[in-house]
């Protein structure tokens, strides 16, 4: 297939909802004779001409006037305004001929007056694209026009001009139009860029390659389109490299690059300099005032040139730093200038660079000077590039190390080791192009070691351990520091997956290292768990957290042995450096397993200073996600939403999908405790989306913990129970083998409110053996708790009393209230009504003290049972439907039950009265509201009325 045939136009404009919803307000508005004037400003190619057609397309209320500016015409007087009357539709009579305009022009006045006419007869839509280019004089007598229509002349006008703040032609004609309501386009984000290249050809884009589209076209669609149509189906799906630099958009690149002719040459030639200097920035970042100084003045260039650049708007200036207003700029200023001007330019910067601490940046310029292989150079740049330079430095050197190395067995190596450091910088997108231009077959280990990495934050937990193990597998001749990172990120993603003997596996193929004996002890305490030997397995990992939140905090920096970034020495092994933030964050998991919540916090704490501080950015997810959970487990719900929601920002930055899933069930658990049941189905059902297609089953189980949790809430202990009773039992259930204890004390309460006590009995059992083994502060009470359920009732009372006292020990007030409420349900159902109020009392105090509302609503009800009124917050409640006025209280908690669709027994069971009561309010109910069937009262009900 050739180049022409792979793309296909657009059919809708991606990413534009927005500007789309404000455009059709203003057709709205000129159908009901609204009038109104928009400006869409944007650089070239970012849609504003497409949007412009779009609209006059969708008038239909009149006639449109429409044209688009000629630049070969703007010095003729009048051009614009000729080419907009021409366009008039033969319907459409004009008072005066397009010809006339041209031969004696058009005074302001005579327009305003032309379009006042013509809007008096039907709604009138004017639109102009590209208006900076209009000759002065027609543009002039059009703003003057527009600023003059009232509103009720039904007249819309739409123009489309550059902003002049992207260094493109028509900065002066831009500023003519100021004053007027203006829309500024925006680059597509990664999201509507996605969509467009979908809807651009039929082939399959492979990853890496949408990777590097999206980078290459920054998010300007017109250069998107053009690239995709000038590559062939092979290298759009990744099956052929893609060619360097990609072809396509120089039609768009001459617009960026046609107000640079008007510059003066030491200017153009310091443009190239600034170009050229952001080679070894980051990007965005600009390039050093200082350097371009010296730069220039071994190039001869006067200090202070750059001013005619800035009054263009092509340059801008913010302290120390340069760059071009649009980074299309720059391009087209490096495609423009030849390869030896450019490699001359990469020479001056090159020397100007002096001095042992800018040996990388320096011998990046060289690199870009260099023609063809170069081997020396190419080996300089792989061992410079190292600490304490940034990972993003790192990458940018050893991708330019392998392009300058003949061997191909070392260009895939180095491609591979860019690649990482690309991934540690938060740049998966970039590590997945690195990845693409290792082409030795078989890939080495550390290209597999890389794509697991990758995988393990955005991809399938499966695909992710296989490649980890079969990179450990490769990597274990020549480098032990790597192919332990791969084992524990393989048993991560065995443990993600709810895979206990995968974790066992991996776990147990890491080496032993006499260097690290902490590490031991965790790899050995992990293995002792799974393979059932809890005693053992707890002793092991209590001696690991002792040692490692024991040790000194000294700061390693960045670079240190531990950091799977750090290039070892063949051979090297891992050894405990102090502060790194891998020990603490599986310190943090080990305390979660031994039940040492508070320390879980301590560590996650610490483990996040640690990767804030040094980094890498890639573990800023994973650090957060640790210490939000550690915090959910200790009741410290509103902490943990604070850190969840940072963690699912960074997620969604750093494209960690997989990390993303597991705060969304954070943030559903922290709902279902101190929130409400919309936010906790959100962030269940967005929990669900991400885990699901990637079977990370740990995700999956919390979100249905929290959704269950939710339902207990609101009473709906049988659907509670349903969906916690798979994932408790032992065996291959659906649940989490980590998870099945903590989700204990949920489920036992939601079956013996929903009848189902019996099935409750085998996991307080097990419930009870993990309690006497941990440390977990709230386990007691809950033990307890669970305990009174199931007793008698000679026996129940004393074993509430024993959870509160527990409670009074280890704190936290949700979990006291639900102990609370659960003793004042159970004396209330024993006809104490009186004894029950005071621990419904308290509950209640507990729960509103925590922001606990759905729960808040559920001991109000209690306590209008028991006889007190408890009135509903006025804070989050509305007013009830009218109907309902007529009822009382707990009649109204039936009569809702009923439309709901419950059954007497559902409707017995959800408010724990007995079915016989329920009949005996469900009577009164149909006689105060005047209905005959259940049919009739949910359609009362659910009718719209004056409340």
């Amino acid at each position: 297939m050739t180049p022409s045939t792979t793309g296909r136009a657009p059919r809708r404009l991606s990413g534009r909802s927005g500007e789309l919803a404000v455009l059709e307000k203003l057709l709205a508005l000129l159908a009901a004779g609204h009038g109104t004037t928009l400006v869409l400003t944007a650089p070239p190619g970012l849609g504003r001409s497409a949007l412009a057609l779009h609209t006059a397309e969708g008038h239909r209320a009149g006639p449109v006037l429409r044209t688009t500016a000629a630049p070969a015409e703007r010095l003729l007087p009048y051009s614009g305004l000729h080419a907009l009357l021409c366009s008039a539709p033969d319907a459409l009579p004009l008072p005066v001929r397009p010809a006339e305009v041209l031969r004696s022009g058009l005074a302001p006045a005579a327009l305003l007056d032309l379009l006042t006419a013509l809007g008096a007869r039907r709604p009138l839509l004017v639109c102009v694209d590209d208006v900076h280019l209009w000759d002065p004089r027609s543009r002039a007598a059009l703003t003057f026009a527009v600023r003059r229509l009232t509103a009720r002349a039904g007249v819309a006008v739409l123009l489309t001009a550059t902003d002049g703040r992207d260094g493109a032609h028509g900065r002066n004609g831009a500023e003519a139009l100021s004053g007027l309501p203006v829309l500024r386009l925006g680059p597509l984000d990664a999201v509507a860029a996605d969509e467009l290249l979908t809807e651009l050809t039929p082939c399959h884009i492979g990853s890496a390659v949408r990777e590097e589209l999206r980078r290459e076209a920054a998010g300007n669609p017109r250069l998107l389109v053009s690239l995709v149509q000038h590559l062939t189906s092979r290298q759009l799906s990744g099956r052929q490299p893609l060619p360097h630099p990609l072809p396509g958009g120089e039609d768009l690149l001459d617009a960026y690059a046609a107000p640079l002719a008007a510059l003066p040459d030491d200017t153009r030639a310091l443009l190239l300099l600034v170009a050229a200097a952001e080679e070894h920035e980051p990007e965005g970042a600009g390039a050093d005032a200082g350097l371009l100084l010296r730069a220039g003045r071994l190039a001869g260039i006067a200090p202070g040139r750059t001013a005619p650049a800035e009054s263009a708007g092509v340059l801008r200036g913010a302290g120390s730093r340069i760059r071009f207003t649009h980074p299309l700029t720059r391009r087209a200023v490096l495609r423009d200038a030849p390869l030896d001007r450019r490699r001359a330019a990469h020479r001056l910067l090159a020397a100007a660079l002096e001095g042992p601490d800018l040996a990388l940046p320096r011998l990046v310029q060289r690199a870009c000077a260099a023609d063809g292989y170069h081997p020396a150079l190419a080996d300089a740049l792989a061992l410079a590039a190292v600490a304490p330079a940034p990972h993003a430095d790192r990458a940018g050197a050893l991708a330019r190390a392998a392009a300058l190395s003949p061997d191909e067995t070392l260009r895939a190596t180095r491609f591979a080791a860019a690649a990482e450091h690309a991934w540690l910088a938060g740049e998966p997108g970039q590590a997945r192009v690195l990845l693409a231009r290792v082409r030795t077959v078989p890939a080495p280990g550390h290209a597999h070691y890389v794509r697991g990495l990758l995988a393990l934050r955005d991809g399938p937990a499966a695909d992710a351990g296989q490649a980890l193990l079969t990179a450990a597998a490769l990597l274990a001749p020549h480098d032990t520091v790597r192919t332990v990172h791969a084992l524990l990120g393989a048993a991560e993603a065995a443990w993600a997956a709810g895979d206990a003997r995968g974790c066992l596996d991996a776990m147990s193929r890491v080496p032993a290292s006499p260097d690290d004996p902490a590490l031991d002890r965790y790899r050995a305490g992990i293995c002792a768990l799974l393979a059932g030997r809890p005693e053992e397995g707890d002793t092991l990992l209590r001696g690991y957290v002792a040692r490692v939140m024991g040790s000194g905090t000294a700061d390693p920096g960045p670079g240190h042995a531990s950091d799977p970034g750090h290039d070892p020495a063949p051979g090297s092994r891992p050894g405990p450096v102090p502060g790194d933030p891998a020990p603490l964050l599986r310190a943090g998991i080990a305390a979660l397993v031994l039940g040492e919540v508070d320390i879980a916090c301590r560590a996650g704490a610490r483990a996040l200073a640690a990767v804030r501080a040094h980094g890498p950015d890639a573990l800023l997810p994973q650090a957060l996600e640790h210490l939000a959970y550690g915090e959910l487990r200790a009741g410290r719900h509103a902490r943990a939403r604070v850190h969840a929601h940072e963690g699912l920002a960074a997620a969604d930055r750093l494209g960690q999908r997989n990390a993303a899933a597991h705060l969304h069930a954070v943030l559903a658990l922290a709902a279902s405790a101190e929130g409400d049941a919309r936010t906790c189905a959100a962030h269940a059902q967005a929990a669900r989306a991400g885990a699901g297609p990637h079977g990370l089953l740990h995700a999956t189980t919390l979100a249905s913990w929290a959704v269950a949790r939710a339902e207990l809430a609101v009473g709906r202990s049988a659907e509670a129970a349903a969906l916690l009773a798979p994932l408790v039992g032992p065996g291959p259930r659906p649940g989490h083998f980590a998870s099945r204890t903590a989700l204990v004390p949920c489920f036992v309460e939601a079956a013996v409110l929903a009848g189902r006590g019996a099935d409750a009995r085998a996991a307080v059992e097990a419930f009870a053996a993990w309690c006497a083994r941990t440390a977990d502060p709230h386990a007691p009470a809950q033990l307890a708790r669970c305990r009174a359920l199931l007793a008698p009732d000679t026996e129940a009372a004393a074993r509430y009393e024993e959870a509160l006292a527990h409670h009074d020990r280890s704190g936290g007030d949700f979990e006291r209230a639900r102990t609370q409420l659960l003793y004042g349900h159970w004396l209330r159902r024993r006809r104490r009504p009186r004894a029950a109020r005071t621990p419904l009392r308290d509950a209640l105090a507990s729960f509103e003290r925590c922001g606990a509302l759905l729960w808040c609503d559920r001991v109000r009800g209690e306590l209008r049972a028991a006889g007190e009124p408890a009135p509903a917050n006025p804070a989050h409640t509305t007013t009830p439907a009218a109907p309902l006025l007529l009822l009382t209280p707990q009649q109204q908690r039936v009569a809702r039950c009923v439309a709901e669709g419950a059954t007497n027994r559902e409707v017995a069971r959800r408010l724990s009265v007995s079915t016989r009561t329920v009949d005996h309010h469900l009577r009164n109910v149909f006689a105060a509201l005047g209905v005959r069937s259940r049919t009739e009262l949910a359609r009362l009900l659910a009718a719209p009325g004056p409340w």
